[in-house]
């Protein structure tokens, strides 16, 4: 089977964090065995395009890496004069690739430990998306920064820091790792979310961002199907990306919900998200993941924003809430209520989040939004002018300048 550049570079993708995993696990040294993965990769995407891929691409790959690794190790122990420590640290079979179809040789769940250590509670949320994004998403330092807006000498210290920190950590999956699971989707979520709407800069949406983390989602279920938010997370980011094309114009201006081409919305992404989540939900209690998607769900089985059936979202937005009293997940409920029982509702709603989301610019916009449609438009103006002042996102801030120009006398 003939191997284009793409395709390579997928594969490759796909190895390097059950690769770098394997040699985390076999000798330790996150930040040499790092170094050896990425000279594996190159010598691949040097050689596999002329030569062909081999059969079992992962065993090359970690043959490769460990000759590097363990070379390098050498290397530091001879100037330390302990050579004979250098050899004892090679196994007997570190080089020797594993036959194809060779099982779970490496275990495959070293992607799912590399997870949970780069999500090690003694990082900061930043932190864990960095190291992250860089050893299991396999992204560059340069691109990462590029991702935050950040100079990338910063993203660099950010990450040494954060390896630096998980430096002795022993590697695999915690003996409380259920409870550091729900850490694991939020760093996740995090990332998707970063992706499809940019917090800051040019571009309402950084796609590869929100297609790491659908990546890293799928890997995650692969490894733990049988768990139901894992499940509803890679629901929620496969109901949510579907609607990416329709979300912006040609121009890069955003397109709001109620006003998007439903027919550019993916619908095979929709039907897998849909089979996720109800499959997810059949199996008992739901946790937030899962309802969060069943509401995206009903946006996108909806043929129009008329015939959305806004009084089931509020009943899942009333579950929601129970589960997760927090003011974003109320101000979404906010919206349904005013959908359901009209804008002076939903303001009422609103008001009570004043305190808790005064910093940001979701609830001016959201109260500007209602208060349009209960047709006080001097008040809904200065919302919509208030909200364009404190987002960091252009589109976001030409889309509100725009309504507010709109209703100007």
């Amino acid at each position: 089977m003939s191997h284009g550049p793409a395709d390579i570079e997928d594969l490759l993708r796909r190895h390097a964090p059950q690769v770098l995993g394997a040699l985390v696990r076999r000798y330790g040294h996150f930040d040499a065995a790092e170094d050896a993965v990425q000279e594996a990769l190159l010598a691949a995407a040097g050689q596999w395009p002329a030569a062909g891929v081999p059969d079992n691409p992962r065993g090359w790959l970690i043959k490769v890496a460990s000759r590097r690794l363990t070379d390098a190790l050498r290397a530091e122990e001879a100037r330390r004069a302990r050579e004979e420590r250098a050899v004892a640290l090679t196994p007997r079979d570190a080089f020797t690739a594993p036959p194809p179809g060779a099982g779970r040789a490496p275990r495959e769940d070293d992607t799912l430990s590399l997870l949970f250590l780069c999500c090690h509670p003694d990082l900061t949320p930043p932190a864990q998306i960095a190291l992250t994004l860089r050893a299991v998403g396999g992204l560059t330092t340069a691109e990462i920064a590029r991702a935050y807006l950040v100079p990338e000498a910063t993203m660099a210290q950010r990450i040494s820091r954060a390896k630096q920190k998980v430096r002795g950590v022993r590697f695999g999956r915690p003996d409380n790792w259920e409870e550091r699971l729900p850490a694991v989707l939020q760093i996740l979520y995090l990332i998707f979310n970063e992706g499809y709407t940019a917090t800051s800069g040019p571009s309402l949406q950084r796609r590869d961002l929100a297609g790491e983390a659908i990546r890293l989602a799928r890997t995650v279920h692969r490894l733990l199907p049988d768990d139901g938010e894992v499940a509803g997370l890679l629901a929620l980011m496969l109901l949510t990306d579907a609607r990416r094309d329709a979300r912006t114009g040609p121009h890069g201006e955003l397109v709001p919900l109620d006003e998007q081409d439903r027919e550019r919305w993916d619908k095979a992404a929709i039907e897998e998200g849909v089979a996720l989540v109800t499959r997810a939900l059949a199996r008992g209690a739901a946790g937030p993941y899962q309802i969060r998607a069943a509401i995206a769900a009903v946006h996108d089985e909806a043929p129009s924003t008329e015939a959305t059936d806004w009084q089931e979202i509020l009943g899942l937005y009333d579950v929601l809430v129970r589960l997760v009293p927090g003011p974003v997940e109320r101000l979404g409920r906010a919206v349904a209520v005013a959908m359901v029982h009209g804008p002076r509702a939903g303001l009422a709603e609103v008001a009570e989040l004043e305190d808790e989301l005064s910093t940001g610019h979701r609830l001016d916009a959201v109260r500007a939004h209602l208060l349009e449609r209960a047709g006080a438009y001097d008040e809904a103006r200065a919302a919509y002018e208030s909200a364009a002042g404190k987002t960091l996102s252009l589109p976001e801030q030409r889309y509100l300048q725009a309504r507010a120009a709109r209703l100007r006398p």
